[in-house]
């Protein structure tokens, strides 16, 4: 997005829209075996990856907050605090890793679905709120922690930014029959 870009907020609500939709479907449809099936290119199971994915719009609500408070400070502070936090990556990868792992033993893909759908509605309610300044406000950020996170990201960056994490994890699911990625399929 960058700073000084204007925001498509019906184009994010579609991204929810959709993402929601694909979640929905992946979850009607995918048996218990296949839950457990590893993914490709992660060490999770699918079931492991599907909460990874509903947490990358848990997470977004937090670091809403976050870039909230420190776009309101003096940008040598964020990116102090980026810096101290990429120092960390080790920990953090650690906890990245083991969250889904036990958040799927206790979470059943149905109340991920439904926690999907109140997290996105709360997103969505939240960017309707926002004014076009609060969405150029932001902050740095650990570029280490995520591929998706660039060195400086503004509100209007985070609405975006679970969906990106969204859509490159569904193509690492191996929901399908044949075992494989997802690949670029699109539920409708």
């Amino acid at each position: 997005m960058g700073e000084h870009a204007a925001m498509d907020r019906q184009a994010v609500r579609d991204d929810y829209a959709r993402a929601r939709q694909t979640f929905h479907a992946l979850v009607d449809t995918a048996s218990p075996g296949r839950l457990d099936r590893p993914s490709d290119g992660t060490r999770w199971t699918n079931r492991q990856l599907l909460w990874h994915m509903l947490f990358g719009y848990i997470i977004a609500r937090v670091l809403l907050v976050v870039a909230g408070a420190f776009g309101r400070l003096p940008r040598c502070l964020s990116r102090g605090f980026a810096r101290l936090l990429d120092s960390g990556t080790k920990p953090f990868d650690l906890v990245n890793y083991l969250g889904p792992c036990g958040a799927a033993r206790v979470v059943s893909p149905q109340r991920m679905a439904a926690v999907f759908d109140q997290v996105t509605g709360a997103l969505e309610r939240r960017l309707a709120a926002e004014s076009d300044a609060d969405l150029a406000r932001g902050m740095h950020y650990p570029v280490r922690w995520d591929p998706f996170f660039k060195d400086f990201m503004t509100l209007a960056d985070i609405y975006h930014y679970p969906t990106q994490h969204f859509d490159f994890h569904h193509r690492q699911l191996t929901l399908n029959s044949g075992g494989g990625p997802q690949g670029e399929a699109v539920v409708s």
